[in-house]
């Protein structure tokens, strides 16, 4: 699915399922907290710190799933066509970042 496709997907189930969109800063206070669970699962997970036995039925598939609903809220409701906005970004990651990390020793 590409990321338009995404955006509008999201829109629907906005109009069919959750009345409206919630305002900016709480959608903003919504992504925050979800990119605080994928923290904690990647830090206890696949870091030093020990998972907790509660955490250890956490998805995190789900959990980045959650945070690329919220964007895609922030997008939608902010005018961003975050397709454009990605295309133009990863365009310019290729260019600056060419040579950059096959060049970077601590990547070796």
């Amino acid at each position: 699915m590409s990321i338009t496709k995404a955006q509008q997907e999201v829109d629907n189930w906005i109009k069919n399922h959750g009345v409206r969109y919630f305002n900016e800063l709480t959608n903003m206070a919504q992504l925050t907290e979800e990119v605080g669970e994928v923290a904690r699962i990647i830090a206890r997970r696949y870091g030093e710190q020990s998972e907790k036995e509660s955490d250890k039925k956490k998805d995190l598939g789900e959990e980045l799933a959650d945070v690329l609903f919220v964007t895609l809220c922030l997008a939608n409701q902010t005018g961003v066509d975050l397709q454009d906005a990605f295309d133009r970004k990863l365009e310019l990651k290729t260019k600056r970042d060419h040579d950059r990390h096959h060049n970077n020793e601590k990547l070796k």
